[in-house]
C-alpha cells in the first residue's frame, strides 16, 4: 500500500490541481521503485477534502496517462470509485483522453 494525502479543496487556485498530480506522480514513482505491475487509485480528494470529482479525474487520468507513456512500470493502473456518478464521470473522460494523441 502508498499511502498519498492529496489537497484539500480551496477553490481550485491555491495550487491543488499540482498538489494532486504530484500525489499520482509520486505513487506512480513508488509503484515503480518497489517493481509493483499494478496500482489501484482511490478519487483521491474528492471525499472529506471536497476536491470537485470532475477536476480531480481529469488531473488524476492525464496524470496517470502521462506517466505510463514514460516508464515501464506500473503495466497497470486502476481506478476505483466511490460511486456510480464518479464512476460515470471518469468513464466519460477515459473516453475522451482515448481520442487524445498522446
Amino acid at each position: 500500500m502508498i499511502h498519498a494525502v492529496g489537497p484539500v479543496w480551496h477553490g481550485g487556485a491555491a495550487g491543488e490541481p499540482e498538489l494532486l498530480a504530484s500525489c499520482y506522480r509520486n505513487a506512480c514513482e513508488l509503484g515503480e521503485r518497489r517493481g509493483l505491475r499494478t496500482v489501484a487509485f482511490p478519487c483521491i480528494s474528492t471525499g472529506i477534502y471536497g476536491y470537485p470529482i470532475e477536476p480531480a479525474a481529469v488531473v488524476a487520468q492525464s496524470t496517470v496517462r502521462e506517466w505510463l507513456l514514460g516508464h515501464d512500470l506500473p503495466e497497470r493502473v486502476i481506478f476505483c470509485c466511490f460511486s456510480s456518478n464518479d464512476l460515470a464521470v471518469y468513464e466519460r473522460i477515459a473516453a475522451v483522453e482515448l481520442v487524445k494523441k498522446p
